[in-house]
């Protein structure tokens, strides 16, 4: 480029290589845009919305070959995974960023705000952050990304919530900063001894009168002073990056300063919080306009909790812990005290096994929250597999099982749902939940905690009481935007594995993902183009002859050639009932018993007998079947993007032809088939849907005219191969009534809802009919014309019957009205 003018982009000639190389436009903020930055050209149109950065004055460092990552100004963060230092670069970016897409050669991270504070919680602080991406960066940090880093933890991490001694203390190392919130009415009314705050406020404005010299000294003096536990070695372990020759850029805020001319000498100082209004004071404390923007930290010192009874619970020798959930854990306990929060691990890749290892740590009561009752007796069976507990120490509370240890402490597995519920309950039900609300938990586990900001069920949250909150999850998506108050509910988030790290590592199931594009027969696409049918278009391209064809192709070829157990997932019902009676496969839905499902699910994993299952979305979450290995898909949930990956889950545990850690990917031993309706709004839903996974690093391949190269005899001996009863077919699905045309609707599906038209309220209103009410649901009564055609009357006979009506009448009724008169 050298001395040559620069130019705007609209200046620039049309097709210009470089422009295109070195101009990335995306949409910030007005304020984000009038950022200063000294090597940064900005345009901005008339509403200031749109901003065009150009990269082209970004000098690379000398060594830039040896450093991993691109750091730009607008807070995104290129990794490279090819470099060398890519482990040590991944573990240091997941702490301080969100992933936005991690293909397979180059990841992609965003700084925000929830990132930053969740660094914070682990022990980093602004110039720790700034320093280490300068170090693994190939260009310079601009000082517009350091001062948004010093600006947003400026307030993090500076007050802590400990429960110690069954005392809710407020915590800080810096006494100046507890002396500015109790000036806070909220906060002034939370404090137990109000003496101590008349001392603690007379004191303060005694040094301010005085010049301030004896401000902090007047302040601490009257504070709980303990000595501070530290911020533990993860900080120090994931900033340990070594870099041959290299020299760091320090890059400070221009308020100088940092952390250590803050601290107050390795001590930590503290007020007494009433426990009533600790809910109040957390959301007093959050970010924002109008509140006190030092958001809180939870944090639980179990090891001199004394009031509460201990639980002797250790894990057996056999339970091994893989590296990665180590690394979580070890973010959870780095400092001796245990931190609420968030752990993110892909489907299969052991969230039980963390959630049980987290509670052996605390040794404690633990109340662990499902989804469903299947998923409690899957958790009560990993807390008695992996520890040394016994049965009546690990109990259940469900509809159908209503326990609670006797013990002082022990383990309780239950529903949100038997929680949050706001009906009648019995009298033993009453008496466990009271007994559950008057105790101390020391660990509450959720899983697949992305449900928890449903309205329904963040209510868990002030129903127990819990010293600290653990969330499980592996796709920390939600469509409805509001997985952001996990960090109030529960906490920030703590670790995030990478999903394709795992399957190279050999800890999960190397997955072949595959969408089978299905022609639309002639007489169902007509049907489905017609106005009248708006309502039954999503029923059409599910029932579509071709697609249930390839469906049972797909079955038959995986049972009978590769002795595969295959899982047939279908959001619709009459889909669902159809496909599994017509291919004689047990199914499993939500009206399902719990004790059929558990038959239906043992003979699947143990019996030769049992291949296939057809299930519908109740089997999307928490339902553990590690044999499965390859997945159908033929209905789904609109553009549900969790849906897809929690269906994937399903068969990503390692199989037997993978030896853990040995790196072996060359072959594909799962296969996920997502069968898709060409032509139809169904391409649309697939596409959308796919897009979490794609930004995990999967690829979808598009097969098409799957069942175009069949012999005729093997073709005919499909189901609805015959044009007859593809047409029979279609008569039954234009007579369904329109309560058996949608999918199933659960309690977990609140959010998902978001995406619907015209759903403005919990309440649901369906149109019925008598028919669907007196159980003639999808029944018609029809009328049929039997025997000859009727004979053609004469004119004459016409003219006999005007003047004598009751001639073509039946002869018990043919004088019915004369002898009336």
């Amino acid at each position: 480029m050298g001395g040559a003018k620069k130019r705007r982009p609209e200046e620039a000639e049309e097709g210009d290589p470089a422009v295109k190389r070195l101009r990335v436009t995306i949409r910030r903020p007005k304020e984000d845009a009038a950022r200063d930055s000294s090597h940064l050209d900005e345009w901005s149109d008339e509403e200031g919305e749109r901003t065009s950065y150009s990269f082209l004055d970004l000098a690379l460092k000398p060594d830039h070959r040896n450093r991993p990552v691109w750091v730009t100004p607008d807070r995104r963060v290129f990794l490279e995974s090819f470099s060398p230092l890519y482990r040590q670069a991944y573990d240091f970016l997941i702490a301080i960023a969100e992933p936005v897409s991690r293909p397979q050669c180059v990841h992609e991270y965003m700084l925000t705000a929830h990132s930053l504070y969740a660094a914070v919680s682990i022990g980093l602080d602004a110039d720790t952050i700034v320093k280490v991406l300068g170090k693994l960066s190939k260009v310079s940090v601009s000082k517009s990304l350091a001062d948004f880093v010093h600006v947003t933890t400026q307030n993090c991490g500076k007050l802590k919530l400990v429960i110690q001694d069954n005392k809710f203390l407020l915590e800080s190392p810096y006494p100046e900063v507890l002396r500015e919130i109790v000036k806070d009415e909220v906060i002034a009314k939370a404090v137990k001894d109000k003496s101590l705050l008349a001392r603690i406020l007379g004191k303060g404005e005694g040094a301010e009168a005085a010049g301030g010299g004896g401000q902090e000294a007047g302040a601490a003096a009257d504070f709980i002073v303990k000595k501070d536990v530290g911020k533990g070695k993860v900080a120090d372990e994931i900033t340990a990056i070594d870099l041959e020759g290299d020299e760091i850029e320090e890059i400070f805020d221009e308020r100088g300063g940092g952390k250590a001319a803050e601290r107050g000498g390795g001590f930590t100082h503290a007020i007494e919080i009433l426990p009533s209004m600790i809910e109040h004071v957390k959301q007093r404390c959050l970010p924002g306009s109008g509140s006190l923007n030092y958001p809180i930290l939870e944090e639980y010192d179990f090891q001199n909790d004394k009031k509460n009874p201990d639980l002797l619970m250790e894990l057996k020798p056999t339970a091994k812990l893989r590296s990665y959930q180590q690394k979580s854990l070890s973010k959870m306990f780095s400092n001796g005290r245990a931190r609420s929060g968030v752990i993110v691990l892909p489907c299969g890749a052991g969230k039980s096994l963390t959630g049980v290892a987290a509670a052996s740590r605390v040794k404690k009561s633990i109340i662990c929250l499902c989804l469903n009752s299947v998923s409690v007796d899957q958790w009560r069976h990993q807390f008695l597999l992996w520890t040394n507990l016994q049965e009546h120490q690990v109990t259940k509370f469900t509809a159908e099982n209503k326990q609670m240890f006797a013990t002082d402490s022990g383990v309780l597995v239950t529903t949100y749902s038997m929680l949050t519920h706001e009906g009648r309950r019995s009298e033993e039900a009453s008496r466990i939940l009271r007994e559950m609300q008057s105790k101390e938990w020391g660990l509450m586990l959720l899983d697949e905690v992305h449900v928890v900001p449903a309205e329904t069920f963040r209510k868990v949250i002030a129903i127990v009481k819990s010293h600290c909150k653990l969330g499980l999850t592996a796709t920390l998506v939600r469509e409805d935007n509001l997985i952001d108050h996990l960090n109030f509910l529960i906490g920030p988030k703590l670790y995030e594995a990478n999903w394709l790290d795992l399957v190279s590592q050999g800890y999960l199931a190397n997955v072949q993902c595959a969408e089978v594009w299905c022609e639309m027969t002639k007489e169902f696409f007509a049907e489905y183009l017609k106005k009248d049918n708006r309502r039954r278009r999503e029923l059409l391209y599910v029932m579509n002859p071709i697609k249930f064809m390839t469906c049972q192709f797909l079955i038959e070829y995986h049972e009978q050639h590769r002795r595969d157990k295959v899982i047939v997932f279908s959001d619709n019902i009459f889909a669902l009932r159809e496909y599994a009676m017509k291919l004689r496969r047990p199914f499993i839905y939500g009206a399902t018993a719990h004790n059929e499902r558990t038959r239906i699910l043992h003979h699947f994993k143990h019996s030769s007998e049992v291949n296939t299952i057809f299930i519908s979305r109740v089997g999307d979450n928490s339902i553990d079947i590690p044999e499965a290995n390859v997945i159908i898909q033929i209905a789904s949930h609109a553009g549900a993007r969790r849906q897809e990956a929690q269906r994937l889950g399903r068969i990503l545990r390692p199989k037997q032809s993978m030896a853990i850690g040995s790196g072996n990917t060359g072959e594909f031993n799962a296969f996920f088939y997502s069968l898709v309706s060409k032509d139809t709004q169904e391409m649309f839903y697939s596409t959308k849907r796919q897009q979490f996974l794609i930004d995990q690093g999967y690829a979808f391949k598009v097969v098409t005219g799957l069942l175009d190269n069949m012999d005729k005899a093997e073709y005919d001996r499909l189901s609805y191969s015959k044009r007859e009863d593809q047409i029979d077919l279609l008569s039954r699905i234009l007579t369904v009534g329109e309560a058996d045309q949608g999918d199933e609707v659960l309690a977990t599906d609140k959010e998902q809802q978001i995406q619907e038209k015209n759903l403005l309220s919990a309440a649901r209103r369906n149109v019925s009919s008598l028919a669907g009410l007196s159980g003639a649901r999808g029944m018609t009564y029809m009328e049929y014309q039997t025997g000859t055609q009727p004979k053609q009357l004469s004119e004459a006979q016409k003219r006999r019957n005007k003047i004598n009506p009751y001639k073509e009448r039946h002869h018990l009724f043919k004088f019915r009205k004369k002898y009336q008169r």
